[in-house]
């Protein structure tokens, strides 16, 4: 039977894949199954070495994804168990040429295994970022607490605003999240609308933050992802932190956001 040797690049990003999960369970944005992650990996391997692995599950991809070769988690993975059980509830699918099945060429271990029911919208922003922004190979979607509390209050209408005020907060969130966070309208989980409205995000954001259920970015890597949530969710909580204390933050001055800018 033939099988999938992992390069050792492969390896290293797996390896960031698992320290990730557990931040973002230490954080409590990972509770129960919530959250998914997956990172593009076809230019690490050749067609020969993927095809002819594992059974063919039909499924309807966008036919620009053809050809890709994905990490992704399983549906209804606790992404705390990625620490140590990563090859039982994460997996790496190849798709068919036809974009209309994949195969499981490694991992997925766990009983009754199958990729996140986001698959189309991981798939979909794979595809936009090999098209638009082909250094961006990883996907992190979870629940931020403080970013998740700013997509019920009034400021989640006016996109501007709620930017210019978590930048105001920290020097470090205008240089490391420099396009800031987009206000993305609600849409059904699993869903292409979900897909479509996050890949509009991600055309001037760094963040897509999804009302009402959670915030998802893309980055080179799934470290750099991880940098953009903390550090943006870190605005959000600094400016909550002075609303529940009772008052308005003074906050950087507009002058002082622009003056950051020769830093992003």
């Amino acid at each position: 039977m033939k099988t999938l040797k992992l390069p050792n690049q492969v390896e290293t990003e797996l390896k960031k894949v698992s320290e990730v999960a557990g931040y973002l369970w230490q954080r409590e944005w990972a509770e129960r199954n919530a959250g998914n992650i997956s990172m593009n990996l076809t230019s690490f391997f050749t067609k020969e070495e993927v095809e002819g692995i594992g059974t063919e599950v039909a499924f309807d991809f966008p036919k620009g994804a053809a050809g890709f070769v994905i990490y992704i988690t399983g549906t209804g993975c606790y992404l705390r168990d990625l620490v140590d059980k990563l090859d039982e509830v994460s997996c790496i699918l190849y798709i068919n040429e036809d974009a209309t099945a994949y195969s499981i060429i490694w991992g997925g271990k766990q009983e009754n295994f199958g990729p996140t029911c986001e698959l189309i919208s991981h798939a979909s922003i794979h595809l936009f970022n090999s098209q638009h922004h082909p250094e961006n190979l990883a996907v992190v979607h979870t629940h931020p607490l403080e970013l998740i509390c700013m997509s019920h209050h009034e400021l989640f209408d006016d996109e501007e605003e709620l930017n210019r005020q978590i930048w105001m907060m920290c020097p470090e969130v205008k240089v490391f999240v420099p396009k800031g966070i987009h206000c993305t309208p609600y849409a059904l989980s699993s869903t292409a609308e979900l897909a479509k409205v996050t890949i509009e995000a991600f055309k001037t954001r760094n963040v897509s933050l999804w009302e009402k259920h959670g915030a998802t970015t893309t980055a080179p890597d799934v470290m750099k992802a991880w940098d953009f949530l903390d550090v943006a969710n870190k605005g959000a909580k600094l400016l909550m932190m002075c609303w529940a204390a009772g008052f308005k933050p003074a906050g950087l001055s507009n002058e002082q956001l622009v003056e950051l800018e020769q830093f992003t």
